[in-house]
């Protein structure tokens, strides 16, 4: 039989850096803080739990008593009072587990209602480098998977742990009550329940460990083939089939491994349950001859056999809860995992907001930019990344630690400038000079490594990250666009923007005409990452989205670069008065478009060599004369300067 993978023996070669990971001293403890929230509920489900454990072990006495006193001496009244009492218990139990359920299902996902949150909210405050190196699956998996086995951990363990505590003290006392020496036949045989729990639990935990992280990888593989690009990479080079033997190949090691856990989970219950066979056998055989022999009577055997099996249901819950307490702190140490990464970039104590030169959606007085003796290298992967949210091949080469230096080498060294208030600076070079860096640290994406950026005379490090925001807009090369309507993804610079305001903004950026021309307008769905939209078309969103917003300083990264002739002419004209009075900084790699720039910096190696006008670059004859021929000097069209694409990153 073909067509997938095929079941070979059961070898997983387990990735030891991971699942050999302990979990953490004090994870319980930090458990703790999560259940305080809801301690009334919790109150109030554990109350019920108790309820039933009471119900669970007083019944077999009842029979004892309907037997011995009711039917075996023919009183027929006591069979029916008792029987009666019986069936009130049983709807009084009824209750007191839908309360129990329903209070554990509340605390329950109260909690991973505020796991989710706080895992959410922490993913969002880390640097850009962290999004680059994390396996998108694998952070997904923390919050479904791990959250929910974090739940499981305070809430269905909890409730079971004292359900189960109480009806085994509770079984135990009731069968002292009717024979100490059946009881201690019982008792000898608990050791004999645990140890195969305590064994098979180390091996569950490793084997959970392992198959959280190839979950994780299976659905990182699944985003990345899924998205619009993704997708079109697979049809156009034709590796679907390829793309299929990868996917099945990650997915028969889920289930490999999965298969493994259930044999392993299967073979605890066979265990307990031939234990539990053999004690009920010895009962029997114990107490049936001290019943033939006249020192037990028949209600009471027949009453210390339902204990019985009272007795070792719990003794067995215990024996699998050890396993699943094991394997849930596994989840809940690896939320904390996320939870325990410091953001690079935070707020410091005491940091003030850049002052507010003008109300919401009015240009604003710009402040100046000045970046002093700034050198910048990216954080390692130890800084800003955790080894299991990455895949194997990086996590062994990052941790073993060769060629570190040579993997984060200097992007920028002793840049100095100052882009006047209310000008345009320009940066301009060869691939990989250091101009997108240059524009990540001015909304502070990243910290320099050393040297100092101000906005307004104030370093970006000592004001607070929503003023930041809110005063520096940025427009990408290749602007991120929300699978949602056009109105939603504008809105996201101002929600509070009236629909006029949203029909300036597009006209400003000359897209307008083109929205109005759509059956649904601005409620027209763009499509995953704005694939219904062409390059010229989701840029010009992006800029209608940055009007919108408009902030006194502006960063726009090759914001040109997807736009036909006329299509940048056109936004050439709407950025000529939409940038009237901000402060601009612009990477540009079509040299036309910075003609008038009031500053232009050349960038290459990291650091600045050349600045001036570009009448005062062109006489110069240095790098950026030698760009500029080499983009236009050999082909003029109609007096104009031909504009060929390219990325000056």
């Amino acid at each position: 039989m073909t067509g997938g993978p095929r079941m070979g023996p059961m070898r997983l070669n387990l990735d030891d850096s991971i699942t050999r990971q302990k979990v953490r001293p004090g994870t319980v403890r930090r458990i703790v803080p999560y259940a305080k929230g809801y301690r009334w509920s919790l109150a109030a489900g554990l109350s019920a739990t108790a309820v039933h454990a009471m119900i669970t072990a007083a019944s077999p006495l009842l029979l004892k008593v309907i037997i011995d006193d009711g039917i075996m001496p023919r009183k027929q009244e006591i069979v029916i009072a008792l029987s009666a009492l019986i069936a009130c218990l049983a709807l009084v139990d009824a209750l007191a587990i839908y309360t129990q359920t329903w209070f554990s299902g509340r605390v329950g996902q109260g909690i991973v209602y505020d796991l989710r949150r706080k895992v959410f909210a922490h993913v969002q405050r880390q640097p850009l480098a962290f999004f680059t190196r994390t396996e998108t699956g694998a952070l997904v998996t923390r919050l479904n998977t791990d959250v929910m086995g974090a739940q499981q951990a305070v809430t269905t363990l909890l409730s079971q742990t004292v359900s189960t505590l109480l009806t085994l003290i509770l079984v135990l006392a009731a069968m002292f009550f009717l024979s100490w020496q059946i009881t201690l036949a019982a008792l000898v045989m608990i050791p004999f329940f645990l140890l195969p729990a305590k064994l098979v639990g180390r091996r569950l935990q490793r084997l959970t460990r392992e198959g959280m992280r190839l979950n994780g990888d299976m659905g990182s593989l699944m985003n990345e083939r899924f998205n619009v690009s993704g997708a079109m990479l697979t049809k156009l080079y034709g590796r679907t089939d390829d793309e299929t033997d990868a996917f099945a190949a990650k997915a028969s090691r889920v289930r490999d491994i999965a298969v493994k856990t259930n044999v392993y989970g299967q073979l605890l219950f066979i265990i307990t349950t031939l234990l539990t066979a053999l004690t009920t056998a010895l009962v029997y055989g114990l107490g049936g001859t001290l019943a033939i022999e006249g020192t037990l009577k028949i209600g009471t055997l027949v009453a210390m056999l339902t204990l019985l099996l009272r007795l070792y249901g719990p003794i067995n819950q215990l024996s699998n809860m050890q396993v699943q307490v094991m394997i849930a702190l596994v989840s809940f140490d690896r939320v904390f995992e996320v939870l325990d990464l410091k953001p690079l970039i935070d707020e410091r104590p005491g940091a003030r907001p850049l002052p507010a030169t003008a109300p919401a959606g009015t240009a604003a007085k710009a402040p100046d930019i000045e970046f002093d003796r700034v050198c910048f290298r990216y954080p390692s992967a130890d800084e800003i990344s955790l080894a299991s949210l990455e895949s194997i091949a990086l996590r062994k080469k990052e941790r073993r630690g060769d060629a570190k230096e040579a993997g984060n080498p200097q992007v920028l060294g002793e840049v100095t400038f100052s882009a006047p208030a209310g000008g345009l600076t320009a940066l301009v070079g060869p691939s990989g000079a250091g101009k997108t860096t240059v524009t990540h640290l001015v909304p502070r994406l990243y910290d320099p490594t050393s040297g100092t950026v101000r906005i307004g005379g104030r370093d970006v490090r000592d004001v607070t990250l929503r003023s930041l925001n809110d005063t520096v807009g940025v427009v990408t090369q290749d602007a991120h666009m929300f699978h949602d309507t056009i109105r939603a993804n504008l809105l996201y610079a101002r929600p509070d923007a009236s629909e006029r305001d949203l029909a300036e903004a597009c006209e400003a950026a000359r897209i307008w005409e083109a929205i109005s021309a759509l059956p649904d307008g601005l409620d027209t769905v763009v499509g995953d990452r704005g694939y219904r939209l062409s390059g010229g078309e989701k840029q010009r969103v992006a800029l209608a989205r940055l009007l919108l917003k408009s902030p006194p300083v502006v960063v726009l990264d090759e914001a040109t670069a997807h736009l036909d002739s006329e299509s940048e002419a056109a936004i050439q004209r709407a950025l000529k008065t939409a940038l009237a009075g901000r402060t601009s900084l612009v990477i540009a790699h079509r040299l036309s478009t910075i003609h008038e720039a009031d500053q232009i910096l050349v960038l290459d190696g990291g650091r600045i060599q050349e600045r001036g006008t570009h009448g005062e670059l062109l006489a110069a004859g240095g790098l950026y004369a030698e760009l500029y021929r080499t983009q236009f000097a050999a082909h003029p069209v109609n007096g104009a300067l031909p504009t060929p694409r390219g990325s000056g990153r």
